[in-house]
């Protein structure tokens, strides 16, 4: 018989103090790039059938308005030009392209202790959307969005741990000139995350001067192309099946400038896409697997992100519904079919109609965030901070979702079944003359850090132990998170040498 386990000293007191020294980085219960996949909703026939449908689509209709730089480089990669100006895709291209692409790729961060490894099903949580307006809980009201909310945006998504990339989550209304709304969103997000970043630009003409301010940032161009830190996501086309032109141009430029791309096609189910969940993946599948062959037929290999972002429509109204179970679904069997094609993929969630913190909102983010990690998505845009259908960013909603995507990220680790992990050694010291509680065992004190996700805000106090703290309340705290990052210098920001040359270089609209 095993001697009983001597029952630890303290309490319960003892316990929260073991709880409360948070284990080291590596050693966090969940960790960017945890493996998803588990959640199919499609049958492995199903995902035939997208597919057979998808090259089908290209073959027969394809996709119209390419420029003419785009029907130069897919013509002479094998795609057919008809009469109707539209380009066809053979499902011989379709194959060769594929077998071409880029798959195990890496999208950098500017500290490499936020590289993102997009192999397999490993899974990252980060920010997108582009919202006009910001969410202000002060006053319960929307206002426009600004250049200082953006790098506010940054800012706090660097100090957030289950925040993995800052794509642009807004556009910064105060800036009305397109060539410095596209170098000041560049500056405002370097310079408040390390984290890896997305943008958009609104000309191609606009692309080769951001470059020349991410080689300033990157340390040279050698630096920017070993390690580009900066992806564009790129709407290259403008669904149902027709380029962006003036997007494939951007695109063109960015791949020359060694930038990944984030190939995006938002289609929304019932409008721009057919209305059925099927459907509205076959399309999106067509036109990214149409935006694959223009990749690497310009640049065999070159990074890009699988992007079917469909939409889905509330269809008493045609208003948009990011916060449905329908989007969820569909966001999961873009995922699916993004391991289908063994390709790094991204898709929306975490979007909540909801126009301010509520429940509302914290059904409609958990539900399609959980279900894109346990599907395995790469990389989930718009995953935390999203209001309004995304018209709305909020501060404080971005502090919450991490707690939120901590859950989240904590379903798709899934469960462990090891030798210890059966726990029969410590059922024997409990049960058998010791203690016939786990509360104070070796094996709950060893794992309580390293199983267990806590929330940073949450609430698990009892009523009792809540009303005697003052009854906390949830957005309060936000708050004093959001105020107490804001309070203090951007880590990321530059050394003053480099910030002095930039904007000598440039017209930053940030103050120093």
């Amino acid at each position: 018989m095993n001697a009983p386990s001597p029952r630890r000293s303290g309490g319960r007191k003892a316990r929260v103090a073991a709880r409360a020294a948070a284990p080291d980085a590596d050693a966090r219960p969940v960790q960017p790039g945890m493996s998803g996949g588990l959640y199919s909703p499609l049958s492995d026939a199903e995902t035939q059938r997208i597919h057979r449908a998808a090259l089908l689509a290209l073959e027969e209709i394809g996709l119209a308005d390419a420029p003419p730089s785009g029907v130069e480089i897919m013509t002479k990669a094998g795609a057919i030009q008809g009469a109707d100006g539209r380009l066809r895709f053979p499902p011989a291209l379709v194959e060769d392209m594929l077998a071409i692409a880029a798959r195990d790729i890496t999208l950098h961060g500017r500290d490499p202790a936020h590289d993102l490894d997009l192999s397999g099903t490993q899974v990252h949580f980060g920010t997108a959307g582009a919202a006009v307006h910001m969410v202000d809980l002060a006053s319960d009201s929307y206002r426009d969005s600004t250049l200082q909310d953006l790098h506010d945006a940054a800012r706090i998504a660097d100090q957030l741990n289950n925040i993995h990339f800052v794509q642009r989550p807004m556009v910064a209304r105060d800036v009305t000139d397109n060539r410095l709304l596209d170098l000041n969103t560049i500056y405002a997000c370097c310079a408040g995350t390390t984290k890896h970043i997305g943008t958009s630009f609104v000309e191609p003409a606009f692309v080769p001067e951001a470059l020349t301010l991410l080689h300033m940032i990157a340390g040279g161009e050698d630096a920017w192309r070993a390690r580009p830190f900066v992806s564009n996501s790129n709407c290259f086309v403008v669904p149902p099946m027709k380029f962006a032109t003036e997007s494939c141009e951007v695109m063109e430029a960015c791949i020359r400038g060694g930038m990944p791309v984030l190939l995006l096609s938002a289609g929304q189910a019932g409008a721009t896409a057919p209305v059925t969940i099927a459907g509205a993946i076959v399309q999106a599948v067509a036109e990214c697997l149409a935006g694959l062959v223009y990749v690497n037929a310009m640049a065999p290999g070159h990074p890009a992100v699988f992007g079917t972002w469909p939409f889905v429509s509330d269809l008493r109204t045609g208003a948009m519904s990011g916060g449905s179970g329908e989007q969820a679904l569909l966001t999961a069997g873009c995922a699916q079919m993004h391991r289908f094609y063994g390709l790094p993929g991204g898709a929306a969630a975490g979007i909540a109609d909801s126009k301010r913190p509520d429940m509302q909102a914290g059904w409609e983010q958990m539900c399609s965030n959980v279900m894109a990690g346990l599907s395995g998505l790469n990389m989930v845009y718009e995953a935390a901070g999203m209001h309004a259908s995304l018209l709305g960013f909020c501060h404080e909603s971005l502090i919450l979702g991490d707690d939120l995507l901590g859950q989240a990220l904590r379903c798709v680790r899934g469960i462990e079944v090891s030798e210890d992990a059966l726990s029969l050694e410590a059922m024997r010291a409990t049960c058998i003359g010791g203690p016939g509680h786990y509360l104070g065992s070796d094996q709950t004190l060893a794992r309580m850090q390293t199983d267990y996700v806590y929330p940073a805000l949450g609430d698990r106090t009892s009523p009792k132990e809540w009303e005697e703290l003052g009854k906390p309340d949830l957005l309060a705290k936000a708050t004093a998170r959001k105020e107490e990052i804001l309070s203090q210098r951007a880590a990321a920001r530059f050394d003053p040498a480099t910030d002095q040359a930039i904007r000598d270089a440039f017209e930053i609209l940030l103050p120093a």
